[in-house]
């Protein structure tokens, strides 16, 4: 697919261009579909002791929330590249809104995990988020405004750790009580859900040049049957199963976290709910610059040193990423596990903003597909690493043995490779966008 009228640039103030339109409501889009994906994170002390839950229980949930998003990704990839976008968004937000304004029907155990399993497929929100910010940026640009949208995005997993204990505090402040409270306080994004998938369809376009109906019609993309062929294409490059694995060891590792870090922080160091809240958040909080810095750092190795570059940062990242997991895992002072935490969320952050830069690079026929399959690599890491905060292993311990492994992982990054004639695919449309600048 080539596009004419990709952005050079990001102008944060531009609301009427199709681009930073895009950019906007891609990153409040995936900002409150993280909102609602996690809302139930920083209430679970008080929903643990409504349905009186076991450890066990607690992981099985912690694996539900994210099981789910892993076919999701992997599907919506293709649905992206089959009907667009800005279409696949808007049906995201408006059946995913469902689920979570409706998780306070659960009335037991069993009917929360199947909420919970359901509101999981939101998670898909951002693949899509990507892939419109990919197609309506020129490369010199796109790892920058793919980093910047997903991490303004991924705020939301920070926000919401500190707005829904709020959020329900204020509904039993008003006499709602602790039952009706928490069920109330998860109507809220359900309801912004709604809301946002209604004005997507109606702000936004698929491409800079027009909707993929449109550009279809003038016979200036492949058709929608296409698709099947690129998703088979994008199964068959090695380079996109390393990134699937990479994603597993950093979004992979943000999505563990941001599920149990107030469940730590309660049960470690004692703090109460909205306390522990705030300690969590401001973990998912560093999404305001880390991912982005990710994206920034790896158009500047792009400048200097091409594709290899931006496959090195990765692999430098997701390494320091390990090594400071490993050391939240040894911190015992309350001070001191707090600024490893964060330690370990800059890395991390870095590492997701520095994947998505180099997605865009590895197949440009397969766009949704590579997109799709990398995303849905970031929830198998959550679902395997959930496995071991279900047993008797010691969180401490699980945290320990889930850095060593990140650590290694970083290897795979030698696999990234790219043969001469796709850097050179790269810098020619690389040095035009730049030249438009000048």
């Amino acid at each position: 697919m080539t596009l004419r009228n990709k952005a050079t640039r990001i102008r944060l103030a531009d609301f009427t261009g199709p681009p930073m339109r895009a950019f906007h409501m891609s990153w409040f889009a995936l900002f409150i579909c993280f909102f609602g994906w996690f809302g139930l994170a920083p209430l679970m002390p008080v929903i643990r002791q409504e349905f009186h839950l076991t450890k066990a229980q607690i992981g099985n949930l912690t694996v539900a929330s994210v099981l789910i998003t892993v076919v999701v990704r992997m599907l919506i990839g293709f649905v992206c590249d089959r009907i667009g976008p800005r279409r696949a968004y808007t049906w995201l937000l408006v059946l995913g809104s469902l689920p979570v304004m409706g998780v306070g029907l659960a009335h037991n155990y069993e009917t929360f995990l199947l909420f919970r399993l359901a509101i999981g497929g939101i998670g898909a929100s951002f693949v899509i988020t990507q892939y419109h910010t990919s197609v309506m940026f020129a490369p010199d640009i796109v790892g920058t405004a793919n980093a910047a949208t997903a991490g303004w995005g991924n705020l939301g997993g920070g926000v919401t750790q500190m707005v829904m204990p709020l959020l329900f505090a204020g509904f039993v402040s008003l006499g709602a009580g602790a039952w009706w409270g928490w069920r109330m306080a998860m109507f809220v994004p359900g309801a912004i859900m709604l809301l946002t998938g209604i004005a997507y369809y109606y702000l936004t376009q698929d491409t800079a040049d027009g909707n993929f109906e449109e550009l279809r019609a003038r016979g200036e993309m492949p058709g929608a049957s296409a698709a099947s062929g690129a998703f088979a294409a994008a199964c068959r490059d090695p380079r996109v199963w390393a990134l699937f694995v990479i994603y597993a060891a950093c979004f992979g590792m943000e999505l563990t976290i941001d599920n149990i870090a107030a469940l730590y922080f309660t049960d470690n160091f004692h703090l109460g709910l909205t306390t522990a809240g705030l300690v969590a958040g401001s973990f998912g909080m560093m999404n305001i610059f880390a991912r982005a810095l990710g994206g920034i750092l790896s158009d500047r190795c792009h400048k200097s040193s091409g594709l290899r570059g931006r496959a090195m940062l990765l692999g430098g990242t997701i390494f320091c990423e390990g090594l400071a997991l490993m050391l939240f895992s040894r911190m015992r002072v309350l001070s001191l596990a707090i600024g490893a935490m964060m330690l370990t969320g800059l890395f991390l952050k870095m590492s997701n903003g520095a994947t998505y830069a180099l997605v865009p690079f590895v197949n440009r026929k397969a766009l949704g597909a590579v997109a799709g399959i990398v995303g849905a690599g970031g929830n198998v890491g959550s679902v395997l690493a959930s496995f071991l905060f279900k047993g008797s292993m010691p969180w401490t311990q699980a945290l320990l043995i889930l850095g060593a492994i990140v650590t290694v992982i970083s290897l795979v990054s030698v696999m990234v490779r790219f043969s001469e004639e796709e850097e050179r695919t790269a810098r020619p449309s690389e040095q035009v966008a730049v030249a438009a600048l000048t």
